[in-house]
């Protein structure tokens, strides 16, 4: 009986072992497996956090961004020793915003934050799709066929700061010193000003000069359009600097130009008035600059001199022998300076 009792307590003691023994590896396997996943998990989140660092250091602080943006403007989109500043930089919308000083002209750009990406411009979205649908409907002005004339008329209405007359007025210089009295040319200005009260300076001595003496006039702006420097290009010209302010003064208060620019309740839009060739501005329904009107008629043309000079003769009754020269297929640059660009886009400066 009691080798019995001694037998079942035996075996009793091996089965609470079997038991404990059990559990132990039961915790055991636990614990390894809990050491395990919070071994993967520390490994996945620190990976997920060097992800996320490597993402930020891959883009440019603000002082980087400014930096990269100036080097890559001066070497690679304007003539050599213009002066490029930053004027502003900023986040917007996933980007950075860059407003350039080149010159004397405010550009607004845009840079991708990682540097690798340069915009030049941004465009709206829903401004161009009404454009687009106002030439599908009609709402623009069709190009009309230019009636010939034995002496055609030119007219160029542009802004002096706009760059986009400036560089119609690069490629222009070269056609009318071709053409010289063959056609009846002129430059005019759209009756509105976007650049400040320096273009209505500008446009002023620029008025004066074309009345006074066409030929130095042209003169001056071969110096202009390069140095954008008034004062120079005037002396260089051989222009009398008296009688020219003499002439701004008078026409300043004839068509009250300073007077309507300070008083912007005269304004009729969000730009001053300048009406000294408002007649003509009306006549020819001139929105922007630059506008080329030849023989009464609107004309589309590149802005290079070869192709303004096939537009011109193309309005010729006779097409004069100058019309075979062969000039300059090379579209001028926007702007002032003696770069050249890639493309010439209908692009101009207009409400």
């Amino acid at each position: 009986m009691d080798e019995k009792k001694d037998k079942k307590k035996e075996e009793g003691k091996k089965n609470n072992k079997g038991n404990k023994e059990n559990k132990i590896n039961k915790n055991k396997v636990a614990n390894i497996i809990l050491a395990i996943g919070l071994f993967f998990s520390i490994g996945f989140f620190a990976g997920q956090q060097d992800f996320f660092n490597k993402e930020k250091r891959s883009y440019l602080t603000l002082e980087e961004a400014k930096s990269k943006t100036k080097t890559f403007v001066e070497e690679n989109l304007v003539p050599p020793e213009t002066e490029v500043k930053i004027k502003e930089l900023s986040e917007e919308e996933g980007l950075y915003k860059v407003t350039l000083l080149i010159g004397e002209q405010e550009v607004e750009s845009y840079v991708s934050k990682n540097g690798e990406e340069f915009f030049p411009q941004s465009m709206n979205i829903a401004e161009i799709e009404e454009q687009t649908k106002a030439m599908v409907e009609g709402d623009q002005v069709a190009q009309k066929e230019i009636p010939k004339q034995d002496k055609p008329l030119v007219e160029a209405f542009i802004m002096s700061y706009c760059p986009y007359g400036t560089q119609v007025q690069k490629g222009l210089l070269p056609v009318v010193e071709l053409l010289k009295d063959k056609i009846d040319f002129d430059f005019k200005f759209v009756n509105y000003a976007m650049h400040e009260k320096e273009e209505i300076d500008e446009n002023l001595v620029q008025y004066c000069m074309n009345e006074t003496n066409q030929d130095k006039y042209y003169q001056y702006l071969e110096c202009f359009l390069v140095e954008n420097d008034s004062d120079k290009c005037l002396a260089s010209s051989g222009f009398n600097k008296n009688k020219i302010n003499q002439c701004v003064e008078t026409t300043d208060n004839e068509y009250e130009i300073t007077a309507k620019y300070n008083d912007k309740e005269s304004w009729k839009g969000q730009f001053p008035p300048f009406d000294i060739q408002k007649e003509e501005n009306e006549k020819y329904g001139i929105k922007g600059s630059p506008t080329l009107i030849v023989n009464g008629v609107e004309a589309s043309s590149g802005r290079d001199s070869k192709s303004l000079l096939a537009t011109i003769c193309n309005s010729f009754t006779e097409v004069p022998s100058e019309c075979q020269q062969d000039l300059s297929s090379t579209i001028p640059a926007p702007g002032f300076g003696e770069g050249v660009a890639a493309s010439a886009g209908e692009v101009d400066c207009s409400e």
